[in-house]
């Protein structure tokens, strides 16, 4: 069934051009290993593999980004989300993943305008006083136009590239049967468990692909801000006079308006944010801002998103903030959020609360609790915790790099092949890129300074009378509930007995590779079977006088005959194949 699937005209020719580019990049042997030349040679489609290892010289980590890079868009995008893996890849990887830059050239006017008349019901320029079709951005999946309502609100109008969905699609269908096979062929890609991060990055790349959503995702962050005030401004003299707070009017967090009347799965109108990019930090100090009032208002907010309200910004990087008069911060592009459970959350605030303080056993229970009942060496591994949390003792707070430590933490992780799960690894890598944007920022900035106030919050907050009220109440309806339930669940589980339909599953992997290897052995058995079968009896055929004859011979033991050459010859085709595998 996989050589079917991976020949399906409908992906075929995208299957080739991915071929190709592995090639040219010197991973010929993962292209026939994978059996794709195969696939595509039977399909009557060539491989150049004089192109084999051409650009061989290169890294495997620059190769690999460079081959993604080519193969396009879906591929640009799952080398990011990679980028977050640092549970996974070692930091050379992670460097290479991170330079993948999302951005091609716009898609032609004509085209775009098409599709927005379908998505808005009239011609951009009869819904907006202006409408600019030379793009401000142009991105693998989306291009940004700049547009004026009539009331004179500037607007931004993101727009999906039109056909780009199919292309996604073709390219996730190919990813899933490809990492499904390197899961079960190659034990040294089953470590980087390729099933669950395609998993996880189709999902993420087809939330990408629904505007409306990421719109929804940009509100919910919206009314958590509602009313944010930051309580802690810094003076340089202590007697001096508080620095007003900015009127109410102009929130200190911005998050840009949505226009829904306009917004949909391909398309979304927002408030256009006239700001300095994070990229510009000369013009931050052109404009008089306050390079530490911003590191420090950027942590809080991102703080507040992680540990209070669960719900955040999962790529806060540079291009991703910009910075307003009065020292304020606007957020865009929300189409990449992690959720945290309130489980995560109070098992973030207890590693982080560790790291700072110091203790070496509340991290490493973390630790544990994150990386499940996987095989492990947890003797091993908890004194290499220990003994990393215990080397930062006495250090003073300004000097630790909550970032650093974090990355340290989760590469003692992956030397024991242990993974963490998706949301966390994505929750990481944004801490981590917060990390470095405040330093970028601010070279003094103190992350451990500014995240323990608000660590030492939440943990009081979770101890709190009414809190644990409200946790011992859940608990109470829970078991309650169970206990209601049992009695249907015993009638249940006795009705399927009485029945004989009672059933247990177990769900072991070697298992079911080797009923495959079981399955192929039997149907070569019978079609050895049916060949000694038509020998003999096109034999007996050949003896009997009578009945119709071809070139002297009688025609049905010679029809016998030439059956069992091409049953022979297909036996011995798919056992050398195979070889040896199974």
């Amino acid at each position: 069934m996989l050589w079917q699937a991976l020949t399906a005209v409908r992906d075929l020719g995208r299957l080739h051009d991915i071929a190709s580019i592995l090639i040219r990049y010197g991973f010929g042997d993962m292209v026939r290993r994978m059996g794709l030349a195969n696939a595509l040679e039977r399909a009557g489609r060539a491989l150049h593999w004089n192109e084999a290892e051409e650009l061989a010289h290169l890294d495997p980590p620059a190769r690999v980004r460079r081959a993604l890079e080519e193969m396009g868009p879906t591929f640009v995008k799952l080398g990011q989300v990679l980028a977050t893996r640092i549970d996974l890849f070692e930091p050379k990887w992670i460097i290479e993943f991170g330079k993948l830059q999302d951005s091609t050239p716009a898609a032609p006017w004509s085209d775009i305008r098409q599709q927005l008349c379908e998505d808005l019901g009239a011609p951009p320029e009869e819904l907006f006083a202006t409408f600019d079709p030379e793009p401000l951005a142009a991105a693998s999946i989306a291009q940004v136009h700049r547009a004026r309502l009539e009331d004179g609100s500037e607007v931004v109008v993101k727009v999906r590239r039109p056909g780009i969905r199919p292309i996604i699609e073709a390219d996730l269908r190919w990813l899933a049967r490809l990492a499904k096979l390197a899961e079960g062929e190659s034990p040294e890609l089953r470590a980087f468990r390729p099933q669950e991060v395609v998993r996880q990055f189709s999902q993420s790349l087809r939330r990408e692909l629904d505007f409306a959503g990421e719109c929804r995702n940009a509100e919910h962050i919206a009314e958590n801000f509602a009313g944010y005030t930051d309580k802690d401004e810094p003076t340089d003299d202590a007697s001096a006079e508080p620095a007003p707070e900015p009127p109410p009017a102009l929130p200190i967090i911005v998050i840009p308006r949505v226009y829904w009347q306009w917004t949909g799965e391909r398309v979304c109108v927002q408030e256009f944010i006239a700001g300095i990019s994070g990229r510009k930090l000369a013009a931050v100090d052109q404009a008089g801002l306050d390079r530490k009032v911003l590191a420090r208002r950027g942590a809080h907010a991102v703080l507040k998103m992680i540990v209070e309200d669960g719900f955040f910004h999962a790529d806060p990087h540079p291009g991703n903030v910009f910075y307003l008069p009065g020292n304020r911060i606007a957020f865009i592009d929300f189409g990449m959020v992690g959720r945290l459970t309130e489980v995560r959350r109070d098992q973030l605030t207890g590693l982080l609360l560790g790291l700072v303080k110091h203790e070496p056993r509340r991290v490493a229970d973390v630790m544990l609790d994150w990386t499940g009942d996987g095989a492990m060496n947890e003797d091993g591994l908890l004194v290499e915790i220990q003994t990393f949390v215990q080397q930062y003792h006495g250090v003073a707070l300004k000097q630790l790099r909550l970032g650093a430590m974090l990355s340290d933490l989760v590469a003692i992780l992956r030397q024991h092949q242990l993974a963490l799960p998706s949301d966390l690894s994505l929750l990481i890598k944004a801490f981590i890129s917060l990390e470095g944007m405040g330093r970028e920022l601010d070279p003094d900035f103190d992350m451990a300074g500014e995240a323990m106030p608000l660590l030492e919050q939440a943990l009081r907050a979770r101890y709190a009378p009414t809190a644990l009220l409200q946790r011992g109440w859940r608990g109470v309806s829970e078991a309650l509930s169970l206990v209601a339930g049992l009695p249907q669940d015993i009638s249940r589980l006795l009705r399927a007995a009485r029945r004989g339909r009672l059933e247990i599953h177990i769900d072991v992997t070697h298992l079911k590779r080797v009923g495959n290897q079981l399955d192929n052995a039997a149907s070569r058995l019978t079609v050895g079977i049916v060949i000694a079968a038509l020998i003999v009896g096109s034999s007996i055929v050949m003896t009997v006088p009578g009945g119709p004859t071809w070139l002297g011979l009688p025609f049905f033991g010679l029809l016998g005959f030439v059956g069992a050459v091409i049953g022979s010859i297909w036996l011995l085709l798919s056992i050398w194949r195979s070889g040896g595998k199974e």
